[in-house]
């Protein structure tokens, strides 16, 4: 979600921080800010809506200095106004912060009766007048930020600059990510690698717990037990370009198109072609004693999970919990011995799921992360790290990371039923084909493109929709509601298709448009039987089949959209093709923001 750039350095640092805000645009936000410190002040740049209202603030007065900290702001305390943006700052210090800081309020009462003035509604600004309390007192910045950071509870990634040293920047995490960059006489903060990317690609990432002091001559980490220590550093692979639109019009298009090749990367990893067999980034990790699997994930990564338990439940004869990872903690849930937590992410920070991973392993269970970010929180703290290879993903709607989670589920399943040894001759190599067999069909799924575009219309102007699935697809009829109501602003509910006459029916008029998602296969028939209840009532039905799906039912249905006809363990990757193009090109014919959709943040590091 909200982003975090610092620069401790020797040159000007206004511009460079405004670029590192530009390349964290994807993650969603409201507002933005700078600040920096200049001729023995802090000085202020803030405004709400996107970067460029930042940029003219900024044009028509520039912000001098050569250390600065600049921030994303996705609103939690507190509406996206100028007011609120950060840095937040006394005449002391200034801070931005990512997370929540949940003893805020009291803290604010504590210090509103001391006699402290606040100025905005966010709980940030309690750490602004907490440091300056401490720095009025005496204290020199470590000193300050040693004392105060054991009393914010909560998730936290903190930049903080001070009035008196304009050659320091301090920087703490505690349940959301914060990364050093080492430079040639400068020192950088940042929530993620990528916004470093022009400065540097000498990382280090701080541990949880972690705070540490930046000069210009490097940094100076220390553990929660305020204790020195030193963390390795890497190097991110991120170049300084930002990551080009392409010839496409938004993001989420580019990202969609990429599935065919990210896919097949992320596959690479995990099949052995030659062999036809299918294996795991780490060969000698043993799931042959894994009895039984829980799925927490959020979001699209959630409906990931969804088809993930059919396969694992199918492939590898293991029950499957899968919950909500929000949710997941507060069940008080029984982790029985031998089992294995899957985390699904794509960012691998998700708050959330993070909290549940952590929860899980202190009850003994072996934990797998399925993230695209393999330097993250999650990829550092599992058992087993099982990267998916999408690449960046600016778009806040996620499209390639679903798919390549979906790759890897796949692998896993098949990995852990090769290990009980539950194949019998030539099932893993069948596996192994139409795995393989994933990429092509994605490909042939985006040809369909143009006819989706021109059918968007029957859906654009509907305030409802519904979405119906069996089976696999079930999961796939979530995604799409997902995807729609994302981008488009339009509700959007998916449905097990079976469940339709069990109250959803009575929805169904000739004002709500229907999307059935069917291949042809064993549920086909059950499927289109509900699927004419549908129209028995008045429904407008779009159905998505492969060509002998739409020849035995397409008749009387307002449009269709043919897939290429695959095997049922590869038809979810595939079938998300439609649903992500239906909702990308009704959200184009709304008008709507595709790629920042209102509301949302690409990864959400609060609870």
């Amino acid at each position: 979600m909200c982003g975090i750039v610092g620069i401790v350095g020797r040159e000007e640092v206004a511009e460079r921080l405004l670029d590192g805000l530009r390349r964290l645009e994807y993650r969603g936000y409201d507002s933005a800010g700078i600040a920096t410190d200049h001729g023995g002040r802090i000085e202020r740049r803030r405004a709400s809506g996107k970067l460029v209202n930042l940029a003219r603030e900024l044009a028509a007065d520039p912000l001098p200095g050569c250390t600065g900290i600049a921030h994303t702001r996705w609103a939690t305390h507190g509406g996206p106004t100028t007011n609120n943006a950060h840095p937040h700052a006394t005449d002391e210090v200034a801070v931005v912060h990512n997370g929540i800081i949940e003893n805020f309020k009291a803290l604010r009462d504590e210090l509103i009766g001391r006699g402290r003035v606040f100025t905005s509604e966010t709980d940030t600004e309690v750490v602004a007048h907490l440091v300056s309390e401490k720095v009025e007192a005496g204290f020199d910045p470590v000193g300050a930020v040693r004392e105060v950071l054991p009393r914010l509870h909560g998730a936290f990634a903190l930049a903080i600059l001070f009035r008196k040293h304009p050659d320091m920047l301090i920087g703490a995490r505690l349940g959301s990510p914060l990364v050093v960059g080492y430079g040639e006489g400068e020192t950088y903060l940042g929530s993620d690698a990528l916004a470093l990317g022009p400065l540097t690609q000498r990382i280090a990432y701080l541990d949880e717990g972690d705070w540490v002091v930046c000069t210009e001559e490097g940094a100076q980490v220390y553990d929660r037990d305020n204790k020195p220590v030193e963390r390795a550093v890497t190097i991110s692979g991120v170049t300084g370009e930002l990551v080009s639109k392409g010839n496409h019009r938004h993001y989420m298009l580019k990202e969609i198109y990429e599935q065919p090749i990210v896919v097949a990367q992320t596959l690479r990893s995990y099949l052995q072609r030659m062999e036809e067999r299918v294996t795991l980034p780490i060969p000698e990790f043993d799931l042959s004693a894994i009895k039984r699997v829980t799925i927490v994930a959020c979001g699209t990564s959630f409906y990931a999970g969804m088809v993930a338990k059919y396969w694992f439940e199918q492939f590898a004869r293991v029950p499957v919990d899968l919950d909500v990872a929000s949710e997941f903690r507060y069940r008080a849930p029984v982790m029985e011995p031998g089992g294995l937590m899957i985390v699904i992410s794509q960012s691998g920070e998700t708050a959330d799921t993070l909290a549940a991973l952590r929860h899980a392993k202190a009850e003994g269970q072996t934990i797998a992360a399925v993230v695209n970010v393999p330097t993250s929180s999650m990829a550092r703290e599992a058992d087993l790290l099982l990267p998916t290879h999408a690449g960046p993903e600016i778009g806040v709607a996620s499209t390639k990371a679903f798919t390549c989670q979906l790759a890897v589920l796949a692998a896993l399943a098949a990995n852990l039923a090769h290990a009980k040894g539950l194949f019998k001759d030539g099932e893993e190599r069948q596996i192994v084909r139409h795995l393989g067999e994933a990429p092509a069909a994605l490909n042939a799924a985006l040809a369909y493109d143009e006819s989706i575009q021109e059918m968007a219309g029957a859906v654009a102007g509907a305030r409802d929709v519904l979405y119906l699935g069996r089976g696999t697809d079930y999961p796939l009829a979530l995604e799409g509601a997902l995807k729609l109501k994302e981008i488009s602003y339009i509700h959007a509910e998916g449905y097990a298709a079976g469940e339709m006459k069990h109250g959803p029916i009575a929805l169904i008029d000739e004002n709500v448009p229907v999307i059935v998602i069917a291949p042809s296969g064993p549920l086909f028939e059950k499927t289109v039987s509900n699927m004419q209840e549908v129209q028995a009532r008045g429904g407008k039905v779009i159905l998505i089949s492969d060509y002998d799906g739409i020849q035995a039912a397409g008749e009387g249905c307002i449009a269709t959209i043919t897939m290429p006809k695959v095997h049922p363990l590869i038809a979810p990757l595939v079938y998300a093709v439609p649903v992500q193009l239906l909702a990308y090109h009704v959200a184009v014919a709304k008008g709507t923001d595709v790629d920042q959709p209102r509301n949302l943040a690409k990864s959400v590091t609060v609870e």
